[in-house]
C-alpha cells in the first residue's frame, strides 16, 4: 500500500498563525451551516410545508456534499487551494442570497444542493491544511481542539437565531456575512498556508475506498449516529411523554458533549493510540444506547447525554487523527474528500432507516438502531486488531 505512510516532522513547532486562520475559517463556516438548517426549516414550517418535504429539502445540502467530493482534489490542485476556498466562500454566500430572495420550497431544492456543493470544499481543504501542518506528536490534541471548536461553531449557529430572529433578511445576513468572512480569513493568511500535498501517486476519492474501508465506515457511523439523534430524538422523547423544552435541552447537551470532550479524547489518542481510543468511543457509545431507556426519566440522563455526544463524535475525531497518521501527499486530500462523501451518505441514510425501524418496532428502535451501528463498528475494529 504505497500511499500509506507515517509522518515524522522534524520538530514539534506549530505555525500558530496558519492554524488560527484555518480553524477560524472552518468555525465561521460551521456557524453559517448551523444557522441555515433550523432557519430554513422554521420558514418552511410557517409556510405549511409537509414534514416529508421539509426533510427532503434539508437532504439537498448533504447531497451537495456527496456530489462535490470527487471533484475537490483535482480542482484544489488545478485552481490552487486558497483560491478555490475563497471562490467557494463567495459562491456559498451568493447561493444563500438567492435562497433568501426566493423563499419557495421548490426553488430551494437546487439552491440547497448548491450550498452543500460549494461549502464542502471549505471543510476538505481546511482539514487537509490542518493535518499537513500538525506535528505527529501533537496531532491528537490539535485535531481534538479543531473538532471542539467546529462543534461549538455549529452549535452557535442556531443560538444566533435568538438574536437575529427567523423572519426577513437579518438571519440570512448573518449566514451571508459568515461565508464571506471565511474567504477574507483565507486571504489574510494565504502566505502562511501550506500548499496542497502533491507528492505520491494521484489517488481518487473512489480509489481511497480500497485503501481504508474501515476508516470510512467509522466516519459513516459517526455521521449516521449524529444525524439520527439530532433528527429523531424529539420523536423518542415525545413517545416517552417528555416536554419539548426538556428534549431540546437534552439535544443541546448532546452537542455540548461534542464540543467539550474532543480535546480530552485527542490527548487520550496520543497516549493510548487512536485505534484504541476509537474502540473505546464505540464501546462507550454502545453503553449509552443501552443506558438511554433506563436513565431517560432520571437526572442521570444529563451526564449520560453529555458523554454520549462526546464519545460518538469522538469516532470522527479519531478517524481524522488516523488519516493524518497513515496517509500523506495526494492520498491525504483524497481521504479528506472521501470523508466528506461518506459523511453525506451517513447523514442521508441514517435517519430514514432508523425512522423506519421506529415505525416498525416502536420508539425503542432509536437506541436499538444506534446500538447496532456501534456493534458493527466494534466488531470490525476488533477483527482488524486481531488480523494485525
Amino acid at each position: 500500500m504505497t500511499a500509506e505512510t507515517t509522518t515524522s516532522p522534524q520538530d514539534d513547532r506549530i505555525p500558530l498563525a496558519a492554524m488560527a486562520g484555518i480553524v477560524a475559517t472552518v468555525t465561521v463556516f460551521a456557524l453559517a451551516q448551523g444557522l441555515t438548517y433550523p432557519l430554513l426549516s422554521f420558514i418552511l414550517e410557517r409556510q405549511g410545508t409537509t414534514p416529508g418535504l421539509i426533510g427532503l429539502s434539508a437532504a439537498m445540502t448533504p447531497l451537495g456534499f456527496i456530489i462535490s467530493a470527487p471533484f475537490i482534489p483535482a480542482l484544489a490542485g488545478r485552481v490552487g487551494a486558497a483560491r478555490f476556498a475563497t471562490l467557494c466562500s463567495a459562491l456559498a454566500a451568493s447561493t444563500l442570497v438567492a435562497i433568501a430572495w426566493t423563499q419557495e420550497v421548490w426553488a430551494w431544492m437546487p439552491l440547497r444542493f448548491l450550498l452543500g456543493f460549494f461549502a464542502n470544499p471549505l471543510y476538505v481543504i481546511s482539514e487537509t491544511w490542518l493535518i499537513t501542518i500538525t506535528p505527529a506528536s501533537r496531532r491528537g490534541r490539535v485535531m481534538g481542539l479543531y473538532s471542539s471548536i467546529v462543534s461549538a461553531g455549529f452549535a452557535i449557529g442556531p443560538l444566533s437565531l435568538g438574536m437575529a430572529g427567523t423572519e426577513g433578511w437579518p438571519p440570512f445576513l448573518v449566514g451571508i456575512v459568515a461565508f464571506l468572512l471565511c474567504g477574507l480569513i483565507v486571504l489574510a493568511v494565504v502566505p502562511r498556508l501550506p500548499k496542497m500535498p502533491q507528492e505520491g501517486q494521484a489517488t481518487s476519492v473512489g480509489g481511497f475506498f480500497a485503501l481504508a474501508p474501515l476508516l470510512l465506515f467509522a466516519v459513516f457511523a459517526a455521521a449516521a449516529f449524529e444525524q439520527i439523534l439530532l433528527s429523531l430524538f424529539a420523536v423518542y422523547g415525545a413517545a416517552l411523554g417528555s416536554a419539548e423544552e426538556r428534549i431540546a435541552s437534552l439535544i443541546t447537551c448532546f452537542i455540548a458533549g461534542n464540543a467539550v470532550l474532543q480535546i480530552l479524547l485527542g490527548h487520550a489518542a496520543e497516549k493510548f493510540g487512536s485505534t484504541r481510543t476509537m474502540l473505546f468511543c464505540a464501546m462507550a457509545s454502545l453503553a449509552g444506547c443501552l443506558l438511554l431507556p433506563l436513565m431517560f426519566g432520571s437526572w442521570l440522563i444529563w451526564p449520560l447525554v453529555l458523554v454520549w455526544g462526546g464519545v460518538s463524535f469522538g469516532i470522527y475525531t479519531m478517524s481524522l487523527i488516523q488519516l493524518g497518521e497513515r496517509f500523506t501527499g495526494q492520498a491525504l486530500i483524497a481521504g479528506n474528500a472521501a470523508f466528506a462523501f461518506i459523511w453525506g451518505i451517513g447523514g442521508i441514510a441514517g435517519s430514514p432507516a432508523t425512522g423506519l425501524a421506529m415505525q416498525l418496532i416502536g420508539y425503542q428502535g432509536l437506541p436499538l438502531s444506534l446500538g447496532l451501528l456501534c456493534c458493527v463498528l466494534i466488531v470490525l475494529l476488533l477483527a482488524d486488531r486481531w488480523r494485525s
